[in-house]
């Protein structure tokens, strides 16, 4: 399987999996750095390589979650976002609409309030959540696309996107 996606916090940099060696279903990770015209000369590289080397790219297959994918995918577990910065930061999405996050083993304390408290809901299909500290107490909306079985693309209202893993 061949992917390829941009780092959300660092767009400057692409991440591919590439056939390793030609073995059959095995890959290797690579990291590269872009930038402006070269962005768009890599990705056409990437594909070439893979479609020269007889490997489809694979993407989400599905559209944005509805709010009842939502609501089972996300509600009573945890969630790992990717930090541009090679952690995990965990958020731990409770049934009753509370939401909890800890960035301490990430040394989000020199940054920001290391832990905060908030809630989350559900509107129209996206997932929301307001933070008491984080990011002032605005709230945020984000639209959610399996990549995988554990495995989420989000996108939020803004325009940020990035990557995370469910627990």
């Amino acid at each position: 399987m061949a992917t390829s996606r941009a780092h959300a916090a660092n767009p400057a940099r692409v991440h591919a999996r590439i056939p390793a060696n030609g073995a059959a279903g095995a890959c290797k990770e690579v990291s590269m750095p872009i930038g402006g015209k070269e962005r768009l000369a890599v990705a056409a590289l990437a594909l070439s390589a893979m479609l020269g080397a007889g490997v489809a790219p694979t993407f989400a297959t599905s559209g944005p979650l509805d709010a009842a994918d939502i609501k089972s995918i996300v509600g009573g577990k945890r969630i790992y976002l990717a930090t541009p910065f090679g952690g995990e930061f965990p958020l731990n999405y409770r049934s009753g609409g509370v939401v909890d996050g800890d960035g301490e083993a990430l040394g989000l304390g020199k940054m920001m309030a290391p832990t905060d408290k908030g809630r989350w809901w559900i509107d129209g299909n996206r997932l929301c959540q307001q933070w008491q500290e984080w990011y002032d107490g605005r709230a945020h909306c984000f639209t959610l696309t399996r990549t995988g079985d554990k495995s989420l693309r989000w996108l939020r209202d803004d325009g940020l996107a990035g990557t995370a893993r469910i627990e």
